[in-house]
Parts: C-alpha cells; structure tokens; sequence
C-alpha cells in the first residue's frame, strides 16, 4: 500500500490548497457581499436594492440617492439576507431637469461578490448590462433557463396534447404516452445533473420548479388532471429554507391552486377545494424545513382571507400549536377564527364611531339611517381587490329600487399619506355613500372588533337592530342574502 503523504512538504502544499480552496467565492460562507453598480446610459439615478421576504414581497434593505453616472456603487449585502433572490431597482434621470423613471432588474445573489455593469433604460438587455466575468450565480440560472427551454418544449407540447385528447384508446394516442413518457424522463435526467453540476449554487436549488412528474394519462381530462395534482410534489425539495427566498416557490404554488380552480365550475365547489389544495399542500411542506412548513401556512393564510374563505381557515387551525411550524401569520389566523366564531349571521354588530370625510361623527347606533340594510364595507384605497368590488357595487347599488333599500358604509383603513389621497378621491366619485376612515387602519379599535385582517371585507347588517345578516364576499352573495331575507 502506498504512503498517504511522501513527505511534509506535501501535507504543507495540501494544507495550503485547501485553505484557498475554502476561501474560493463559492466555498467562503462570509458575513457580507458586496455587489458593486458601475452606473452608465444615464444622467443619475437613485440606487435601492429589495430582498424578498418570506411573506413572498421585496422590502428595501439598501438605498442610494443622487448616483451619478460613470461611477462604481458597492452595496453591501449583510449575511442574514442571502442567498436569495433580489430586485435591483433604479429610478433614473435622462438629464438634471427630466422626471425619475424606474426600471428594475431580477438578481440571484450567494457568496460570491459581484460587479455589475448597468444602464438602467436597458437593465434587462445583456447587451447593455452584464455581470463580471466569472459570475457565478446569474451565469448558471440564465444557462440552465435557456437550456431548459429548449430541452422543455417539445416534452410541454406533448403533455399538452395528451391532457386534452379525447380518444384515450386509440393506438395514435398510446404512440404519444410513450413518445411523451420517453422524453419526460430524459429531460428530467438532464435536469438532475444540472442540479448535481451546479449544487454548490443558490441558483441549483430552483431548478426542481421545473420537474416534470408523471401523470396518469387514462381516463377522462378530469382524471388526468387529478393525476397531475396528486404527482405535483414529486421532485419536490421542501427540505431547503432557502427557496422561501425566491419568486419561484409562489409561482409553483400559485399553479399548483389554479389547477384546482379548473375544476371549481362553482364558488361553493371553490370553497371545498381550496381548502383541501390547502391540507395536501401543508402536509407535503410538513415534512420539509420547518421555514417552508411555515410559508406553505402563510401563503394559504393570505389566499383564504382575500378570498374570504372561512373553510380554509379552518384547515389551518390544526398547525398552529405544531411548534415545527415557523409560521408568522398565527396571531392573524387566530384572529380570524376568533372573529369566525363570534361575528356570525344573528349575532349583534359592534358599534363604530368614527368621523366621516366631512368631518362629521358618525355612529352606527345612532339611528340616522333609514333603509332596511347596511353593507359595511372594508377597503383600502391601493387594493386592487377592493377597486374590482367597488366598480362592480357601486352602480348596482344606486338603481332606485336598490338604493332605497341598502345603504353602504365605507370603512377606509388607509393610513399612508398617498392612500389618504386615494381614498379621498374615491369618496369623490362614490359620493352617494357614508365615508368613514379609520386612522390607525388594521390596529384600529373598529378593524379589531370586526376582526379585519385585510381588504376588502363586507358585512351586511339588519340595519333596524344591527344584527348581522351575512359575511358576502361577493355581490351576487350580496344580492342572495337580501333576497333571502324578503
């Protein structure tokens, strides 16, 4: 057998290598990097860079005004932000007199230190904007989407054609499973040694997003698509905190919902399946990281109360005691279910007494109003959901025979200087209805007794003894719970 080491100079040269090995940018686990912005194409910008948090939103952790062009900008990036996925966002001036316009760009960042060359009217064109040679997180990711692309899309046309083909027993359609079936398995070898190459990487650990798992393609176009759902989390890595900080784990959820939503041909059937898209999801998340586990809760958490989903939360209440998961939103659900149980149809609506946008105080036991029904009605002035209600609610509401019958309160929990603006522009244009604001928005005594999480939210009240009517969610529940009550 021969010697391990012919002398000691050779464990030196070994002790050395290894050493400038573990001090590689690939290996170094630092406690900062550094990504330096080489400004260009522009007269000067203001510099931010967004990390994504695990609620899924990029949040400003760096902020540079007044950057001019031709000089070099080092952002250091502390440890407890990456790796992960990042925005580089620039709101620039052509010239000193000209408006800031924005731009952004998409950033992969692990341990290495990065340099990035950028004119930010062309951000996203490698042309214009390229990384140091030797990048390693960005290079990789852009290498294996592109790769992946053209491995991927005769395997997604194939998939396609068989999920929707009606002939199941035909010898053409059998020839396509195995053609299919072929290159599903290839493609997902190549994926596997893609990860295998690139694993020292961040950018590794989001490749699994595009998997392929086997599908069962017998039966109706139902059956198949039940197959996809039931395979959806093979190949799935939930065992790494780390995807909580990329984009990609809410794209891949966000499928994984929608395609129950392709079978909810009803609100009531949406209702029953969201909630069990919900329970299989979570127990796959359980046996990962409990970071994931925690996410995988908050994000149903956050789809069933904009939705107004009062099943689903109930599907979530079993985890909240599991100490394994690290989920941040258990005092909101445990709100919510409060709020379930206790603002329920026959139960008394708590008084509010706030200012209306005149000035006026208002209070809903006063007795001012004289209709038969009061539609309490949560929103915020910057919540898309709540735009989309309000142009759907407020003309029917003012047909003659409606309006005679149901008043709208509008409760603004707005609290920034720009929502305030918004909402009082809003009440503007909805003159016809009570405007109230609530200053401290969601820490509001009147969100708390109503036990308001987000917007927007509606309750229907009895407005001769305030008793609750109906929680509707949407108009045409609006206009069933009234109908019901005739």
């Amino acid at each position: 057998m021969e010697r391990a080491f012919h002398s000691l100079s050779d464990v030196i040269i070994l002790s050395i290598c290894c050493t400038l090995l573990l001090l590689s940018p690939l290996y170094l686990s630092a406690q900062n990097v550094t990504l330096k912005v080489n400004l260009r194409g522009v007269y000067q910008s203001n510099v931010s860079l967004l990390s994504m948090t695990g609620n899924g939103i990029f949040k400003p952790i760096i902020e540079i005004n007044g950057v001019s062009s031709g000089t070099t900008t080092p952002l250091v990036i502390e440890k407890q932000f990456f790796p992960g996925e990042f925005v580089l966002r620039f709101d620039y001036k052509e010239n000193a007199a000209s408006t800031p316009y924005p731009s952004e760009k998409r950033l992969l960042i692990g341990n290495q230190d990065m340099e990035l060359w950028v004119n930010p009217k062309y951000c996203n064109n490698p042309d214009s904007t390229w990384f140091q040679a030797g990048e390693l997180e960005n290079t990789a990711y852009m290498t294996f989407a592109e790769e992946g692309f053209r491995q991927k899309e005769k395997v997604a046309l194939l998939q396609d054609f068989l999920m929707n083909y009606d002939d199941t027993e035909s010898k053409f359609y059998k020839q396509g499973i195995r053609e299919y079936e072929k290159r599903r398995q290839s493609y997902n070898q190549w994926l596997t040694g893609k990860m295998e190459k690139d694993r020292a990487l961040f950018a590794s650990r989001l490749y699994w997003f595009q998997y392929i798992p086997a599908i069962s393609m017998g039966g109706t176009e139902t059956d198949r698509l039940n197959s996809m759902i039931d395979h959806y989390f093979d190949g799935a890595d939930l065992s790494d905190p780390s995807v909580i900080r990329a984009s990609q784990l809410t794209g891949w959820i966000d499928t994984y919902v929608n395609m129950h939503g392709q079978m909810a041909t009803t609100v009531s059937l949406r209702d029953s399946l969201f909630p069990e898209a919900a329970r299989k999801a979570i127990e796959h998340a359980r046996k990962g990281h409990p970071e994931v586990y925690g996410w995988m809760v908050d994000y149903f958490y956050r789809g069933f109360e904009v939705n107004n989903i009062p099943a689903g939360m109930k599907v979530l209440e079993p985890y909240l005691n599991d100490p394994a998961c690290l989920t941040s939103k258990k005092k909101e659900i445990e709100r919510r279910l409060q709020g379930m149980e206790t603002l329920v149809a026959g139960s008394k609506a708590p008084d509010i007494e706030l200012k209306d946008e005149t000035g006026q105080q208002f209070r809903l036991y006063s007795g001012s109003i004289t209709s038969p029904y009061i539609l309490l009605f949560f929103w915020s002035a910057d919540c898309s959901h709540c735009r989309e209600t309000l142009e759907n609610l407020y003309p029917w509401q003012q047909q003659p025979e409606i309006n005679r019958q149901l008043a709208v309160v509008s409760i603004s929990l707005d609290e920034t200087e720009s929502e305030i603006k918004a909402w009082q522009n809003a009440s503007k244009y909805y003159s016809q209805w009570t405007h109230l604001r609530a200053e401290e928005g969601v820490r509001s005594k009147v969100a708390a007794d109503y036990y308001i999480l987000s917007t927007p939210q509606m309750i229907l009240l009895d407005a001769g003894t305030k008793t609750i009517i109906d929680l509707p969610g949407t108009l045409q529940e609006i206009k069933s719970a009234i109908k019901g009550e005739q």
